[in-house]
């Protein structure tokens, strides 16, 4: 699902640019949105096929998937109660909660390092990726006229020292990658002032300013994080005494599945567990679950810490936030992780003054905070470090997605000066021909 890409936003979330008809077979690498959110969509559309993903994969996308549904049906409500007054053609939402049950019905489970036959010509296996609960990297061989190759999909890669994950695993020689490059030319901070960050702006804004904390941030992986944080301010007795709130449904739903995977945590957070039982839970802290709810917090004057989704303020609670409290410079709004230029959380990012939402426009008169270090995505190093156990001989072709184009081709001249002789940056829609390997014969 495309997000934040302004007008075009619609357009290409309307139409694959393919017949989902004649598709066989979907590998999804993890439940982020962006990745799995036109599923219902592209079902809706002649989709048939089977859906294979990780069962943490599988049970994040039923809940993102119906928020999603949900948020699109109250954001076009919304919004054509003003376009039905002005006698324009309402909007239709993507897709609905039936399609997203129908979709759900063609996911099959396949675990870590499970060498998965599809048929007779094609396997796959998943290694951990590292960016969030049941995040994969896909390994596909595939046999065609007694030739073979093998093609790794990247996924979204996590870090070498991610705040609650294990790092991501090696996996097996390719012929071909196709490789995430989102931060490929840059170096996060290292995550260890985070608390201390967190801590600084609580006080400035709600302490000093007596004003509102708004962090947008992506349900599953960045409010965990967050969460994590702030307990550990907690125990180190350091936590500012203010309400925090969790305004969102889904990011609930997403903690309540990620404790009952503690299994894909890394030692820090296991030492951390010996503890605390809980260790997204701390005092002053309250999950929203109505609309009512969510609506006093905006009468409410009070200062406060307000954490919803999505991460781009794109859509969901969090735009509503933002649009009752960015016109008063009491107020904070912290963003914590990549936000594409043109959505509203990327706008705000590169200092926009003044913003559009839900087709007004909105002096920013809050004061706009940013914490780069808290992401998912691996850096440079980390995109280097995961492409080490590779020969970079035996790559005929490295294709670079999921980023900015500057990004990719200085990640290129990266990839480049470290032996790997051929890479490209497709664009959409591009067709590839791939040269097999002859099978060797025992």
């Amino acid at each position: 699902m495309f997000q934040g890409r302004g007008d075009e936003t619609d357009e290409l979330n309307e139409h694959f640019g393919f017949n989902p008809e004649e598709v066989n077979y979907l590998i999804l690498s993890h439940a982020h949105i962006d990745h799995c959110g036109l599923i219902p969509r592209l079902v809706a559309d002649g989709f048939k096929g089977t859906i294979f993903s990780t069962a943490a994969t599988m049970d994040l996308a039923r809940i993102l998937l119906n928020d999603s549904a949900g948020i699109q049906k109250n954001d076009t409500d919304y919004i054509n109660k003003k376009e039905v007054r002005t006698g324009r053609v309402p909007m239709v939402p993507l897709y609905t909660e039936e399609d997203v049950m129908e979709a759900m019905r063609l996911f099959k489970i396949v675990e870590y390092n499970e060498d998965y036959e599809i048929d007779s010509r094609i396997k796959f296996c998943f290694t951990d990726a590292g960016h969030i609960l049941g995040s994969a990297a896909i390994n596909i061989t595939i046999l065609e006229d007694a030739k073979f190759t093998q093609i790794t999909f990247s996924g979204d890669l996590g870090r070498y020292n991610d705040m609650l994950l294990k790092s991501p695993q090696s996996f097996p020689q390719a012929d071909y990658i196709i490789m995430e490059s989102t931060y490929g030319d840059s170096y996060h901070k290292d995550l260890e002032p985070i608390e201390g960050q967190l801590q600084e702006i609580i006080t400035q804004t709600c302490l000093v300013k007596k004003g509102k904390l708004i962090i947008p941030a992506f349900s599953v992986g960045r409010t965990q994080e967050l969460l994590y944080a702030l307990n550990a301010l907690e125990l180190n007795g350091t936590l500012p005494d203010v309400p925090f709130y969790v305004d969102s449904p889904l990011s609930l739903k997403a903690t309540e599945v990620l404790k009952g995977h503690t299994q894909v945590y890394n030692n820090k957070v296991q030492d951390v567990l010996k503890r605390d039982e809980d260790i997204f839970q701390f005092t002053g802290l309250k999950f929203i679950d109505s609309v009512e709810e969510s609506k006093r917090l905006n009468d409410d004057p009070r200062p406060c810490v307000i954490i919803s989704s999505s991460g781009m303020a794109e859509a969901g609670r969090v735009k509503h936030h933002i649009r009752n409290n960015i016109q008063n410079n009491k107020n904070t709004i912290l963003l914590v992780g990549y936000c594409e230029p043109n959505s509203l959380g990327g706008q705000l990012m590169s200092g926009k003054k003044i913003v559009q939402i839900f087709g007004d426009d909105y002096d920013v008169r809050a004061e706009v905070k940013v914490i780069r270090s808290m992401s998912a995505h691996g850096d440079c190093a980390d995109l280097l470090q995961f492409l080490s156990c590779q020969d970079p001989k035996e790559v005929k072709q490295i294709y670079l997605v999921h980023g900015e184009n500057k990004v990719q081709e200085n990640f290129r001249d990266k990839l480049l000066e470290v032996g790997f002789a051929s890479i490209k940056i497709p664009a959409q829609h591009q067709v590839e021909n791939l040269e097999l390997k002859e099978v060797i014969q025992d």
